[in-house]
């Protein structure tokens, strides 16, 4: 099916995360955790790519064995960092021999102990740019993009961002998936301007529920993701980590099920190879429409 179709006739796609572990035994762990998830009838999964292809032979391998064991359709993440135009074909051409349906393509971020992005002699400088050689010379791939409702760290304005986003779909993305955020009036708020400007391709929001207050406090610095004052002050009350995963759940869910009462094309999880958060959410919800 292409990408795109999955968001049409008022159908809330859904769609999960995942990132390649680092041995063979974490890779049967994530797909347990794929089981798990399966009961939810997925449209699709995205296995994510590590900076200058660091884990390109282990998100492949997983992308694979996703596909084969579970029979959903797989999209890989890819970005310019670290890769010659064709150290990227030949990615394109591998992902395709291992039954890779979709590419997330990303301009990526800068390898670790490095503040800023470095273009590879050869390669690519910007995101459309990679968009627009896959839809060039591997017509097959259904592709995805970044928005980010807070603007991208790097960024100098919302307007900025906006633009860059119009010139990714311009160059032939199926879907925007957003950046995790914790405010619904950001998102609403960013889909809007994007229907301003012309974007006129599905915009997902990205959900990563909250299980602990000092992880996710990590994760949104590196995006500048704010976190909300009511959400901070809720998980603050106790330090016990159950106590924590549940009122995170408990805020993911009431998160989700407005923006499916909004009308989202679709939810996309960040799951950080874990069910049990997931599961609670997507068991309590009301009107998440799976019809095909």
């Amino acid at each position: 099916m292409q990408l795109a179709q999955y968001y049409a006739s008022g159908r809330c796609a859904l769609s999960f995360e995942l990132f390649p572990p680092k041995t063979d035994a974490g890779v049967d762990t994530l797909l347990t955790t794929v089981g798990e998830l399966m009961q939810f009838a997925p449209d699709f999964m995205t296995c994510t790519y590590g900076a200058g292809g660091s884990t390109r032979d282990r998100t492949l391998q997983v992308a694979a064995a996703v596909r084969e064991q579970f029979d959903v359709p797989v999209a890989s993440h890819l970005t310019c960092v670290g890769s010659t135009r064709e150290e990227l074909r030949g990615y394109l051409r591998l992902a395709k021999e291992r039954g890779v349906d979709y590419i997330v393509a990303l301009r990526g971020d800068p390898p670790k102990g490095e503040t800023t992005f470095q273009v590879t002699e050869g390669g690519l400088r910007y995101a459309n740019e990679l968009v627009e050689l896959i839809r060039a010379e591997f017509k097959d791939f259904g592709i995805a993009v970044a928005g980010y409702p807070e603007v991208h760290q790097e960024c100098e304005n919302f307007d900025v961002d906006l633009l860059n986003l119009k010139r990714k779909v311009d160059a032939g993305a199926d879907v925007v998936i957003t950046q995790l955020f914790y405010g619904n009036a950001d998102f609403f708020r960013f889909a809007e301007a994007c229907q301003q400007i012309g974007i006129d391709v599905p915009i997902v929001p990205g959900i990563l529920p909250v299980t602990n207050l000092a992880q996710v406090k990590r994760i949104t610095a590196m995006c500048k993701a704010s976190l909300p004052t009511a959400l901070v002050d809720r998980l603050s009350q106790r330090e016990d980590e159950q106590w924590q995963f549940e009122a995170g759940v408990e805020y993911a869910q009431q998160q989700v099920q407005e923006l499916i009462s909004s009308g989202v094309p679709g939810v996309h999880f960040y799951v950080l190879n874990k069910s049990m958060a997931t599961n609670q959410i997507l068991a309590g919800l009301h009107g998440l429409n799976r019809a095909a």
